[in-house]
């Protein structure tokens, strides 16, 4: 058995074969709030899409009626402060909030997956010309240092959360993630110069 933030002993929660998807849209509701399709959207692009996951409106909306199904989460419609048309917000259930506490402490963890776009065309560099190289690592690098700078950004933005103190903690990560990419394809661009300076003296060497 496990302890709640209360202190009060709960039992074991048997889950349910939800994707990982599906947990992390729940993740989301875990904080508290009432959020509507949109909210959720702003809060994935502000937090998960860093680390994991960018979702579209019809993967976040066909989560929740995933999640309304298996009783995690419940839905109402309210009127809007402007617009006419009601809008839909979701709640975490008591179930739901006991089910994704359980899949973060005993869900086996999966490794990272890299898949770099960047480092699959170095890899194939020998069918590139090294000036089509060079494009590809300074615009990985200009990408990087973007999204270091929206990590940043986030970070400043979410600190007024006293709730969002470990997503803030994810944003750093990111922060510091995006800054070792910067370098790392500045890194890759120096070597690519010092590849085809050793080229140049090993053709010069030829009779």
């Amino acid at each position: 058995m496990a302890d709640d933030k209360d202190g009060k002993t709960q039992e074991p929660v048997e889950l349910p074969g939800l994707p990982a998807t599906s947990w992390a849209v729940l993740g989301l509701l875990s904080f508290g709030r009432e959020l509507s399709g949109y909210d959720l959207k702003k809060w994935s692009d502000r937090s998960l899409r860093f680390f994991y996951w960018s979702p579209s409106f019809s993967q976040i909306y066909s989560e929740l009626k995933r999640l309304e199904k298996a009783g995690f989460a419940t839905s109402r419609l309210v009127a809007p402060e402007v617009g006419t048309r009601d809008k839909r917000v979701y709640r975490i259930t008591d179930e739901g909030l006991a089910a994704v506490r359980t899949w973060a402490r005993t869900a086996p963890l999966d490794p990272p997956v890299l898949k770099h776009g960047p480092m699959l065309r170095l890899w194939l560099g020998h069918l590139l010309e090294p000036e089509q190289m060079r494009e590809i690592l300074a615009g990985h690098r200009e990408f990087a240092e973007t999204m270091r700078q929206r990590a940043e950004a986030d970070v400043e933005g979410a600190r007024a959360d006293e709730a969002w103190a470990y997503p803030t903690l994810t944003l750093k990560w990111a922060e510091r993630y995006y800054a070792s990419e910067r370098d790392l394809a500045g890194a890759m661009l120096a070597d690519i110069e010092e590849l085809e300076s050793e080229r140049e003296r090993r053709r010069g060497k030829r009779p």
